[in-house]
């Protein structure tokens, strides 16, 4: 039995009306690279080295990334060789292994935030302009109020225009407090916010900064100031440092990823915009390239559309038309 019939069978209720918001947001992803896997299938009368080089393509194309894709179609051909199999068909349930085992890496998946537990939870956003980072927090803070938690939103982005108006209107739809200060030197922003959510016993602050990374330099230094003053408030802090990407940037969003690595300590991954892409396999790539783990995805448009990542119910949401 392979992976994916495995996780129809221990998926829960509940779990599968999750699935369907993980359905919904791959659907772009999964029409295009099932309906080119199905036609590739059809196509080809026998499992050759033609079959693998388009597989190479369809692979490529949902952006699983090169060295993901190699690893696949080495390991399909190794199979192939050793089980004698003939059937194309017969190797999508190999691909969903691979897939789901790529992204393991025999790691232990961390998706959940780390909390505090002496006080407030500071979560610091980085990412680049227009990546989703100020809708990620409002969607983040909706979350959260609905478990119960207290939560403050820091505007720590106090030069681009607009960015403070857009949280300031997230903390009225969600009823959310909000510190703020235009044209304000962004780290006394923060500082302020820090400690308001000490006096005030705020379970979590979720934290906006600047979107640039044009100069790493001036970037890094301003990110271990910040680290510095946060973490000189509360021990520890930011106990989550997450990195905002636009899934429809593709392999851009890949070297994002990278380069916000190298400047400051990634713990983890939110990946937006996941319904409006057709290379939802950027999810691996991301892990492969940076070991990173991809803790929220975006799979809409409303704000309960932004949902803790699971791998089981991505690979099933990607790969849900086999089982029609």
């Amino acid at each position: 039995m392979g992976i994916f019939d495995k996780f129809k069978k221990i998926l829960t209720k509940e779990e599968k009306k999750e699935v369907s918001l993980y359905d919904k947001g791959l659907e772009k992803t999964r029409n295009k690279f099932l309906s080119s896997l199905t036609n590739l299938n059809k196509a080809s009368k026998s499992i050759d080295e033609e079959y693998f080089e388009n597989l190479e393509e369809i692979l490529i194309m949902a952006d699983i990334g090169v060295n993901n894709v190699m690893n696949i179609v080495s390991k399909l051909k190794q199979r192939v060789k050793k089980e004698n199999i003939t059937n194309p068909e017969e190797l999508k349930e190999i691909i969903i292994d691979e897939m789901f085992i790529i992204y393991v890496n025999n790691d232990i998946i961390v998706n959940k935030i780390n909390y505090n537990k002496n006080g407030p939870t500071v979560i610091l956003f980085v990412g680049v302009n227009g990546a989703g980072k100020t809708t990620t927090i409002g969607k983040l803070a909706h979350k959260l109020q609905n478990e119960g938690k207290k939560v403050l939103m820091v505007a720590g982005d106090t030069f681009r225009a607009g960015a403070v108006e857009q949280l300031k209107e997230w903390s009225e739809k969600n009823k959310c407090e909000i510190v703020y200060k235009l044209e304000a030197d962004p780290v006394s922003v923060m500082y302020d916010g820090v400690n308001k959510a000490i006096n005030e016993n705020y379970d979590v602050v979720l934290i906006d900064t600047a979107g640039r990374l044009q100069n790493k330099v001036n970037l890094m230094k301003e990110l271990e100031k910040i680290n510095k003053v946060i973490g000189k408030l509360i021990e520890g802090a930011p106990h989550e440092t997450l990195l905002v990407v636009d899934a429809t940037t593709g392999q851009n969003g890949i070297s994002q990823a990278k380069n916000f690595q190298e400047i400051t300590n990634i713990t983890g991954v939110v990946l937006t915009k996941l319904d409006g892409t057709a290379k939802g396999g950027i999810v691996l790539a991301i892990k492969e390239s940076t070991s990173i783990p991809v803790k929220f995805v975006g799979l809409g448009e409303t704000k309960e559309d932004l949902r803790v990542f699971d791998i089981e119910k991505y690979i099933y949401g990607l790969f849900k038309d086999m089982e029609e």
